[in-house]
């Protein structure tokens, strides 16, 4: 990972930071998921941004070894 010098307003400062504080991340890492998410959603325009959080989501929870297979067709 590399640094990255971002220059932003004062009021969009303390909002990164009590969003940050209220999901237990640093600044930097709240910052860094908004700019992820943005740039999923721009190359994704048709999928609602809830959609995306929560195949991110789903995504975590399988490379955390959380997931169940799926047997389809059986009863």
């Amino acid at each position: 990972m590399v640094a990255l010098n971002l220059r932003v307003g004062q009021t969009l400062k303390r909002r990164l930071a009590a969003r940050a504080k209220g999901q237990h991340r640093p600044l930097s890492e709240q910052a860094r998921r908004y700019i992820e998410l943005a740039m999923i959603a721009e190359d994704n325009p048709d999928l609602p941004f809830r959609f995306i959080e929560k195949v991110l989501a789903g995504t975590a929870e399988v490379e955390a070894g959380l997931a169940e297979p799926v047997a389809w067709g059986r009863r």
